[in-house]
């Protein structure tokens, strides 16, 4: 449970937009969580609920802003999304405003080869 009023009203606008997204196999969707210090990305599959394939950046060894390594996340999800032969996606913000890391993740994704 949220405890404070930021992590309170991110989590409505998650709720929010679940309600109007959703993933499939062919088509996943791509869920991107960020902490203080690390980046987190997934795409699950949710008429099976399942995860298909995960990335992060804790065993990365990389200096850079946080911004640099969110985009790498997202390049590395990309990656390993297009040997699983999944080339489209829809992307779930989970709540958080669409810039700076958030952003950065999404531009490696689609740098990496992956369509939103």
């Amino acid at each position: 449970m949220p405890t404070t009023k930021k992590d309170l009203n991110r989590n409505r606008r998650h709720i929010r937009i679940r309600a109007k997204i959703n993933g499939t196999a062919e088509k996943p969707r791509l869920v991107i969580y960020r902490s203080l210090s690390n980046h987190y990305a997934q795409l699950v599959d949710d008429v099976k609920h399942v995860t298909i394939l995960s990335c992060d950046d804790l065993k990365s060894k990389d200096k850079g802003t946080k911004s640099e390594r969110a985009k790498k996340v997202g390049m590395e999800i990309a990656k390993l999304a297009l040997e699983k032969k999944i080339t489209t996606c829809v992307f779930d913000r989970n709540g958080y405003r669409y810039h700076g890391r958030v952003k950065a993740i999404a531009d490696g994704a689609r740098e990496g080869g992956l369509k939103f």
